[in-house]
């Protein structure tokens, strides 16, 4: 029985394995930590600050090529959302923290600095397009307090620092093919070189297309390459990598509430491929539960080619000190196409239709350096470090005249209109200098440092390139001298800490694709420049830790300041935002915010081969101040703030036994706001996954062959997922404000270690 299973499985996956074969269009933490992860405490034991991680024996419950970001989902005060499977369609991917969004957290990939995490990205990029996740080495999330050493100018509220896989040090392949619902289909290669006098390598690449899972059923496709090569010598260690990615994303509508009591339901999509119902929808004709042009358009997508590489090395050039040095480069151009309704081609003409596309394009060249050292000294730990980084950006609004249906599934060139055309030159400096000592006979731990950021960031629009709405001229400096940081922990016994940290932290201002303050008017930009201040936040937090044989534990509880929030508000509907000059983003300062909460996990292992995973995260993040728009003031104060859940649960057991592993995960989520002034919002909801496996051991030339089943959303609850606009009300619920959950999906993975 087990030999049939797996020749069905191999003939199964053999087509989509020989479609990777034949394609030839392929264009401050030290790494020794990924080693580590496996081994270190899950729930941070011996940190003065709030840390948990999880390693990649983690993933088994979800997909193969799911999302480094969604599983970080199960840890308490996380709440990520994605409407597919995956969670790696980025324009309907978030995370948010203890009240914080995903753009106010830092971000690194062995210590190389990935950005804001925002969607229209201006120094960075996405973990999915940085790492194949079936290379991930683990992961480490500080949930109020990064380390000083993190490369990140937007953690005001927290850290997330990923780790690639080492090279193993025997020489083997790996194949993985994965088959599911939707025409998912998902091409795994790696070959290692196996360690050669200390030399390792691996080279690996993925080939992944699946159809949107409503209609139009538009194509989404993914081919990316890691490559990572590591030597080790007696005096240290040097590690090189490079990613190159591809990836073209079909993009699903925005839903709103009013749609969804008009009978529109959670599959309404794109109107594609029905050309004449988008013309009359562009021209004020509905049909089918549609009664306005923002409820649908043809069709959107993403397109985005990065290639990022680093250079590091280690030293020990004494016993008691150890050097780290990184170089880092990285390259993004991306373009986002929307089908626009009542936006003319061919104005004034025979050929003249009420649609055209619109292209956000972006562009980003970055190269960086991180650089520490480390001593010990007559019982100190000293820590020292700098980052530097030099970043081209460019952002600019197109349109493209067309006659009917074409294939956007590429990049445009040429465009009719040219709405602004914008360049920015950021350079970002930090410092950072610690100590790290013990008293009390070694129970008390103290960490005690300061940071000191420097981030400018000018823009001026493209010279000699006529534009229908120019944006500012400016510049924006975002600095602090210096940025405390002190951390406490004291060893009780038995496996038994507390602890506690204090930190200030500042944010630099973002940039044009993300739509960031000088991404405006210059008289927008000339009014308001008075009032900008870089956001900060102060973070108070202190917890108990207990580890034991059959269980571990921790609780922490925290005390959040985020001052200065900058919001940007546009008089249009989301759908029309940046269609014509009218429609323009303001910024302005509207106070601060105040979060408070509480946090709980609890891991028991009550026997050899099973593990059950539970965390509770309890958080009240409200609105400090009302703010005056347009002469009215909106009620804010007090107000939960949007995107934010007051309570989540979440809970997986795991089982191994023999060849078998069956993995249960459950989350619940409570009720989210995507109004200031909370008068709209989605209630909660519980979802599910499952994961099981089987290992068949060696059978014929390779080494290993494991059959795993994974099913998502498994009890097939649809829901809000992610939160796509923010607004100070909506009585009708007409604003396009989420995306819709994915529903159940299944997925079949064939892994063969050769």
């Amino acid at each position: 029985m087990q030999k049939t299973l797996l020749a069905a499985a191999m003939a199964l996956a053999y087509c989509p394995m020989s479609s990777l074969a034949n394609d030839t269009d392929a264009a401050a933490s030290t790494p020794e930590k990924s080693k580590s992860l496996e081994t270190v405490s899950v729930i941070g034991q011996g940190e003065t600050r709030q840390v948990q991680r999880v390693t990649s024996k983690d993933v088994a419950v979800l997909p193969p090529g799911t999302s480094i970001q969604k599983v970080l989902n199960r840890m308490p005060g996380v709440n990520v959302q994605s409407n597919d499977a995956f969670g790696a369609n980025e324009e309907s991917e978030t995370i948010s923290l203890r009240g914080f969004n995903g753009q106010r957290l830092g971000y690194t990939l062995d210590g190389v600095p990935l950005g804001d995490n925002a969607y229209g990205n201006y120094n960075g990029l996405n973990i999915s397009r940085a790492l194949i996740a079936e290379n991930f080495g683990g992961a480490e999330l500080a949930e109020g307090i990064g380390s000083l050493g993190t490369a990140s100018t937007s953690n005001l509220g927290g850290a997330i620092q990923y780790y690639s896989d080492d090279p193993a040090t025997t020489f083997g392949g790996r194949i993985a093919q994965t088959v599911g619902t939707d025409q998912n289909r998902r091409t795994y290669v790696r070959v290692d070189t196996g360690d050669y006098h200390g030399f390792s390598m691996y080279v690996s690449g993925i080939r992944a297309t699946a159809d949107m899972w409503a209609r139009p059923n538009l194509p989404t496709s993914t081919k990316q390459y890691n490559l990572k090569a590591v030597y080790e010598f007696s005096g240290g260690r040097i590690t090189g990598f490079a990613d190159t990615s591809r990836t073209s994303q079909a993009d699903y509508a925005y839903l709103s509430k009013s749609g969804m009591a008009r009978g529109l339901g959670w599959d309404w999509n794109l109107y594609a491929p029905d050309w004449q119902r988008a013309l009359n929808a562009a021209r004020g004709i509905f049909t089918g539960g549609v009664n306005n042009i923002n409820d649908a358009y043809y069709q959107s997508r993403a397109l985005r080619n990065d290639n990022l590489y680093y250079l590091a090395g280690d030293f020990n050039p004494a016993d008691t000190v150890t050097l780290h040095a990184q170089v880092y480069h990285h390259e993004d151009e991306g373009q986002g196409h929307w089908w626009a309704p009542q936006q003319v081609s061919y104005p004034g003409t025979p050929a003249a239709i009420p649609i055209s596309i619109r292209s956000t394009n972006y562009k980003i060249n970055r190269t960086g350096a991180v650089a520490s050292v480390a001593w010990d000294l007559q019982g100190h730990h000293l820590e020292a470090g700098l980052w530097y980084e030099k970043n081209y950006h460019d952002v600019q609004r197109n349109f493209y005249w067309i006659t009917g249906p074409i294939n956007d599934d590429r990049f445009l060139t040429d465009p009719n209109r040219l709405l602004f055309n914008q360049r920015y030159v950021i350079t970002t400096k930090q410092a950072y200098l610690q100590d790290s000592f013990k008293l009390l006979d070694d129970k008390l731990s103290v960490d005690v440092g300061v940071k000191s950021p420097h981030t400018l960031m000018t823009a001026q629009e493209a010279p000699g390139i006529k534009v229908e709405a120019p944006v500012a001229n400016g510049r924006l400096s975002a600095s602090k001298a210096l940025l405390p940081q002190v951390g406490l922990g004291y060893q009780l016994g038995g496996g038994q800490e507390l602890f506690a940290s204090y930190a200030e932290n500042i944010a630099a201002y973002q940039g044009g694709g993300a739509s960031g303050p000088l991404l405006v008017t210059q008289a927008s930009y000339n009014a308001t420049l008075g009032n900008l201040k870089p956001e900060q936040s102060r973070t108070l937090e202190g917890g108990y830790r207990i580890s034991q044989r059959e269980f571990d534990a921790s609780a922490a509880v925290y005390h959040v300041k985020f001052d200065n929030r900058l919001l940007s508000l546009n008089p249009c509907p989301s759908i029309q935002q940046g269609t014509t000059p009218a429609c323009t983003t303001r910024f302005y300062n509207v106070g601060s915010v105040t979060s408070k909460g509480a946090e709980f996990t609890f891991i028991w292992r009550p026997v050899a081969h099973l593990e059950w995973y539970n965390s509770a995260s309890f958080n009240r993040s409200t609105y400090d101040n009302n703010y005056v728009q347009n002469g009215v003031v909106v009620p804010t104060r007090g107000r939960t703030t949007v995107d934010t859940p007051n309570r989540m649960f979440a809970s997986e057991i795991s089982w191994v036994y023999g060849r078998w592993n069956v993995s249960l995960r459950g989350k619940y989520t409570e009720s989210r706001f995507y109004t200031y002034t909370n008068d709209q919002g989605f209630g909660g909801y519980t979802a599910f996954d499952l994961g099981a496996g089987y290992d068949f051991g060696p059978v014929g030339f390779a080494r290993d062959v494991r059959l795993s089943l994974n099913i998502t959303n498994l009890t097939d609850k649809r829901y809000a997922s992610n939160l796509t606009a923010f607004t100070n009300n909506d009585p009708q619920g007409t604003v396009l404000a989420f995306h819709a959950s994915a529903p159940r999906q299944s997925f079949l993975t064939l892994d063969l270690k050769l």
